[in-house]
């Protein structure tokens, strides 16, 4: 049987999932990314459970994961330090949560793509697929595939392209993000090896230690926050208003920030003809649940799986893919979108609001609902 050809456009997350799990199912995969290189944008990432399945079924978990931080809990705090609940995770019977570099997800990902036998080429730039499978690149060449996956982002050209309906919502906040060097004078000991979100006003502090090395920090606010204007970190102003994490805000002053405004896509359908779209470019959502990157990697693997299935049409496997993992990626972009409904409340009501409902087996549930995601092929 002659081997199918398929062509991702995006070496990020998704895509490098895709191109390695394709070509783990028998197809020929060349992936295209814009860049000169594969590299991480960002500084780090949370896997939950459904993400580090996903990784294990292409076989990148365990050097993904050497090294990532394990922590025992994830904690909503007020800008006071006070905690308004608390979800444990990484124990007996709790879901995994790692906290992992993600440079050091990228190069776990692209060696596994590599070791596979997908064809990895740079500085190449597509700007329009077609359905009948056939890419044009900037400059003016173009390649045909019996499978083009599109992951190039957010902002994808090649969506566009298509002339997909949907629907797209640039949402008042955002974040800066940054590694620092790890210090064991941040926080007192008990605190040191979990990840926090501490509430301020219109504010969120995020920490997740990272390595012995590092720690992950991550400033939420409205894109016309002052106290973040042009990306510039006002020290003062946030140990004002997260006073028990001065100390981590004032290590921020120290490194670059890359400022992110959140976004949510929904597409009409998830392909058109040959071409398939996932990630950022087909259902972001912004990242209170910490679920963009499992979902893409999730939704690469069910992906994988509905199109190699034999004595079946492309198009009826690409119908199936959506049918069947639709449901459960829309609800996690419902569930974080939602989230945001918590800004714009005032302390006084949101504490306490936090503190009633982290009591609520039901609540902590919801929270954690997407890391249960599995792939799924109506094969299964």
């Amino acid at each position: 049987m002659t081997s199918r050809h398929a062509t991702v456009l995006g070496g990020g997350i998704g895509g490098l999932t895709a191109a390695a799990a394709l070509a783990r199912h028998g197809w020929s995969v060349r992936l295209h990314e814009r860049q000169p290189e594969i590299r991480a944008l960002g500084a780090g990432i949370y896997l939950w459970d459904n993400g580090l399945f996903a990784l294990d079924t292409i076989g990148a978990l365990t050097e993904a994961a050497d090294g990532a931080h394990k922590g025992p809990a994830f904690e909503v705090r007020a800008g006071s330090g006070k905690q308004l609940y608390r979800i444990p995770v990484n124990g007996e019977g709790q879901p995994r949560n790692y906290a992992l570099l993600r440079d050091k997800l990228i190069t776990a990902l692209h060696k596994v793509a590599r070791d596979v036998g997908v064809d990895l080429v740079t500085s190449s730039a597509a700007v329009a697929a077609r359905p009948d499978g056939t890419v044009e690149f900037e400059g003016g060449g173009s390649e045909s595939a019996d499978l083009v996956v599109v992951a190039d982002g957010v902002h994808s050209r090649v969506r566009d392209s298509l002339d997909l309906p949907y629907r797209r919502i640039r949402m008042t906040q955002g974040a800066a993000r940054a590694l620092v060097p790890s210090s064991p004078d941040y926080l007192p000991q008990a605190d040191a090896a979990k990840s926090l979100e501490y509430f301020h006003g219109r504010r969120r502090f995020l920490y997740t230690p990272m390595t012995s090395e590092s720690a992950y920090l991550a400033f939420t606010c409205d894109q016309n926050d002052a106290a973040m204007a042009g990306g510039h970190l006002d020290v003062r102003a946030w140990s004002r208003s997260f006073p028990q994490a001065a100390r981590l805000v004032e290590a921020a002053a120290e490194v670059p920030l890359r400022w992110d405004t959140f976004e949510f896509i929904q597409l009409a359908g998830w392909s058109r003809g040959k071409v398939a779209l996932l990630g950022d470019a087909a259902h972001a959502q912004p990242p209170y649940l910490g679920q963009g990157g499992g979902t893409a990697m999730t939704n690469a693997i069910a992906l994988a799986e509905n199109v190699s299935r034999r004595h079946v049409s492309l198009n009826e496997a690409l119908r199936s893919w959506e049918a069947s993992n639709r449901p459960a990626v829309e609800k996690t972009q419902r569930s974080s979108y939602r989230m945001r409904l918590l800004n714009p409340l005032p302390d006084r009501l949101r504490d306490p609001l936090l503190t009633a409902i982290g009591r609520s087996r039901g609540f902590i549930d919801s929270q954690v609902r997407s890391s249960h995601m599995r792939p799924r092929s109506s094969g299964n």
